[in-house]
């Protein structure tokens, strides 16, 4: 037998890594192997004392003389082979002679070393046989061996598939001894379907002799934790090839698989987390991802609201607490989360020397056992929290900062119930990094969050606060800003009063998203208002509208980065446009549109349908005319304008969505508001890809008691008496506290009409919620006021006008002028 060996305090047998050569040379035996080095000549270069036991010549006899005559016949190369100077390494058998003469046939192996590294060219050696270094069959070494070999459990069965024998690392695993386990079967053994997995394998070796692979997640008996293990089964055969029994060995690949595992969960992670810039759904998403994968319960607690945009304090922790956070996420195992002491939405609490407290106070994450003098002290301040975590049997916390960009954020806090490992240290590593891309993405949504407030409050100041107060139409609106990633648009909408108790009706569009299609938005509402208000026609307005944008798209060239001017204009500013103007006396209405999706028309008899228009360039693109169409529209009409958001969608074309339009408008609605909001709900999802301006109106009529009208002759003495007329009409409409006014602005402006204007002169009266006079004339010279000297006779009565009413102004027409002039009515009480 060969001596035994001492394993020294280390736990190494002398001769390891540390040993000194001379011990390593003790320990193995220089002469027993007989080691012979050349060079590339084949000349002998170095020759130990194994090589003179085995061929009797001295060293010192050897050196410098060719290794070729030491052979009794040539080295047998096979054909086909390469020269033996091209091969990395070469072995086999080899006939030499002895120095006595003896001829000895030698098994070698010579390795043929690569040039250049200072060492001989070729090491040959030869094993030199030895008393007992070959143990027999049944030896103790091989007993020894099998028994306890440190590299895997091993186990082997015989044919009716009853273990035999198990080593040291299997009785480790099972927590049986081979004594125990002795005649037994796998799923005996193991009372899991593992077990029997592992023994539906070894029958099917039995039958077919092939090797299985199959890979178990286990719990021995009395371990803290789940092995993965690494199965190979294989057949054991006689000297005929007889199967004689089946061999096990399991190889512990815990920590591969849950390296693997960790990994998988990150990869997960970041594909989930992050996916939307919303703070509430990205913190979900983490306490999502790490339930049950990390934690049994799992939650997400903030600093500050998920809407609050504000700039997070630069001291976010009180000096002696408390911390009071907002949960904004939770998640268990389950149902319901009976774990969480307040819910999502809730603010919560936690005294100075708490997890979260401590976590966020020094940055770092925080494992504490059930039994932890922290944990404690903690839960003896908050019973409710105490009685919540023993019901559930909670063991262990894990509590991570989330902290990103210099900012903290908030607090991850993990638990353990069902899980029956305590959180350990990669664990933590693992929850840290989690929470770090939790932490960028939750940051990133606030930031974002934020910046479009700021953007949708701007674009919001652009919209009317409130529609102004007109006789023609009944109004409602909707804005809707665009959710997910789009950021605000350009829509809006607009309604205008004008003369002669007509109203204008405007919807528009803005190309792209976000500040700039906010401001363009806000450029174009203003050129809108003013044009209409010195009573541009529809086709014309549109026409100096579509000039503005071109000029827009102008704007950013000659400056120094035109790059960025060109991203900034040329790339975004272009728009579309629907321009309406509704006359209730005549119950007509003017349409003129832009690359703008048409009106729809409810009448009142419940038919629903599209008004059709010309078709048109979008604003900006310039080369076409516009051209409008005018429509008589019954009292009671229902006119909806709206944005291209409202009837387009990723699922569906714009024709399936002009249908559901149609069939919204058309069912009756309690009232314009409900309407509205009927129209979004049946329309649009819950968050729309774009901003969505819905601007509907029901049409009313003025009668004919409403309206005076009278032929004025060209004639100055035709004053006074249009003035009784006048005078006459008012009576009879109950408004006498308004005849001292309207009989001057009638006087002045009958007056210039038929000294300075051509005829037919025409004057007409509306009353409704104001009284407005109207004096029509051939002439195309606008009067203008001006400031009349001391000594003037003239140039006071236009002023005077102006004081005397709320407004007044001019419009052209294709026959004319009309000088207009309205006064606001003291209503009755």
């Amino acid at each position: 037998m060969e001596q035994p060996v001492t394993v020294g305090l280390a736990g190494r047998p002398p001769g390891g890594p540390g040993e000194a050569p001379e011990a390593l040379d003790a320990l193995v035996g220089q002469d027993l192997t007989a080691r012979v080095t050349l060079d590339e000549q084949g000349r002998v270069t170095g020759w130990n004392a194994g090589a003179e036991r085995l061929l009797g010549h001295p060293a010192g006899s050897m050196t410098g003389r060719h290794a070729a005559d030491l052979l009794a016949e040539p080295i047998p190369v096979r054909g086909g082979m390469p020269a033996l100077a091209a091969l990395p390494r070469w072995n086999g058998v080899v006939a030499l002679r002895h120095r006595d003469g003896r001829r000895l046939t030698v098994p070698i192996l010579a390795h043929h070393r690569a040039p250049g590294t200072g060492a001989p060219a070729w090491l040959v050696v030869s094993a030199l046989p030895a008393p007992e270094s070959r143990p027999a069959p049944g030896d103790a070494l091989v007993s020894w061996s099998f028994a306890q070999s440190p590299c895997c459990a091993q186990a082997i069965y015989d044919t009716r598939l009853r273990l035999r024998r198990a080593n040291a690392d299997m009785e480790r695993s099972t927590a049986l001894t081979e004594e125990e386990m002795r005649g037994l079967r796998v799923s005996e053994i193991i009372d899991d379907a593992a077990g029997e997995r592992a023994e539906r394998s070894m029958a099917r070796v039995l039958r077919t002799g092939e090797p299985q692979y199959d890979e178990y997640y286990l719990r021995a008996p009395g371990e803290d934790h789940e092995h993965a293990w690494s199965v190979h089964v294989s057949a054991l055969r006689d000297p005929e090839g007889v199967i004689r029994g089946v061999c096990l060995s399991a190889h512990d690949m815990t920590e591969q698989f849950w390296a693997r595992k960790r990994l998988k969960l990150i990869a997960e992670a970041g594909r989930r987390i992050g996916s939307t810039l919303d703070v509430t759904r990205t913190a979900q998403e983490l306490t999502d991802a790490t339930v049950p994968a990390l934690a049994d319960f799992a939650s997400v607690d903030l600093l500050a609201a998920p809407d609050d945009v504000s700039e997070p304090p630069a001291r976010v922790l009180p000096a002696h607490g408390p911390l009071r956070l907002r949960r904004v996420a939770l998640r268990s195992v389950t149902p319901g989360a009976p774990e969480a002491v307040v819910a999502a939405g809730e603010m919560d609490s936690y005294p100075a020397g708490s997890a979260p407290f401590e976590s966020l106070r020094t940055g770092r994450p925080v494992v504490q056992a059930a039994t932890d003098p922290e944990l404690t002290a903690w839960f003896a301040r908050d019973p409710a929290r105490a009685a919540r975590m023993r019901s559930f049997g909670v063991h262990s916390v894990l509590t991570v900062p989330l902290a990103a960009r210099g900012t903290t954020l908030g607090v991850a806090f993990f638990l353990r119930h069902r899980n029956a490992d305590a959180f350990r240290q990669d664990d933590l590593v693992l929850a840290g990094e989690l929470a770090a891309r939790a932490a960028v993405s939750i940051d990133n949504a606030r930031r974002y969050t934020r910046e479009r407030a700021t953007a949708v409050t701007l674009q919001r100041s652009l919209l009317p606060q409130r529609l102004p107060r007109q006789a023609a139409v009944e109004v409602a609106s909707r804005y809707l800003p665009a959710g997910g990633h789009a950021g605000v648009g350009g829509d809006w909408f607009d309604v205008i009063p004008l003369s002669g108790a007509r109203v204008a009706l405007v919807v528009g569009d803005v190309v792209g998203h976000g500040l700039h299609a906010s401001a363009t938005m806000g450029r174009l509402r203003t050129a809108v208002r003013t044009l209409a208000d010195i009573d541009l026609p529809c086709d014309e307005l549109l026409t100096h509208l579509d000039d503005l944008v071109a000029r827009l798209n102008t704007e950013g060239e000659g400056d120094g980065d035109r790059e960025a001017s060109a991203a900034e204009t040329s790339a975004d500013v272009g728009a579309t446009c629907l321009y309406a103007v509704y006359d209730p006396v005549s119950r007509r209405c003017c349409f003129a549109a832009a690359g703008h999706p048409p009106p729809a028309v409810v009448r009142p008899d419940g038919t629903a349908d599209l008004i059709g228009l010309p078709v048109a360039p979008p604003l900006g693109v310039g080369g076409l005319p516009y051209e409008s169409t005018e429509v008589e529209l019954p009292e009671g009409s229902l006119l909806a304008l709206y944005t291209n958001g409202l009837v387009t969608a990723r699922d569906r074309d714009i024709d399936a969505g002009v249908l559901r339009l149609r069939e919204a408008l058309a069912r009756p609605a309690p009232s314009l508001d409900a309407l509205c909001d009927r129209v979004l709900t049946d329309l649009l999802p819950r968050r729309p890809a774009d901003d969505v301006a819905l601007l509907v109106a029901r049409t009313r009529a003025l009668g004919a008691h409403q309206v005076a009208t009278w032929e004025v002759p060209c004639d100055p003495s035709a004053v006074a008496r249009t003035r009784k007329d006048v005078v006459a009409q008012l009576e009879r409409w109950g408004l006498s506290d308004v005849v001292f006014v309207t009989e001057l602005v009638v006087s002045e402006l009958v007056t210039n009409a038929i000294r300075h204007a051509e005829p037919p002169v025409r004057l007409r009266l509306i009353h409704d919620t104001s009284l407005v006079c109207e004096v029509s004339d051939g002439g195309s010279t606008a009067p203008h006021l001006r400031r009349a000297r001391t000594y003037d006779e003239g140039g006071r009565g236009l002023l005077l006008v102006a004081q005397l009413t709320e407004r007044w102004g001019t419009r052209q027409s294709d026959s004319g002028k009309t000088i207009w002039a309205e006064q606001t009515l003291t209503p009755l009480p």
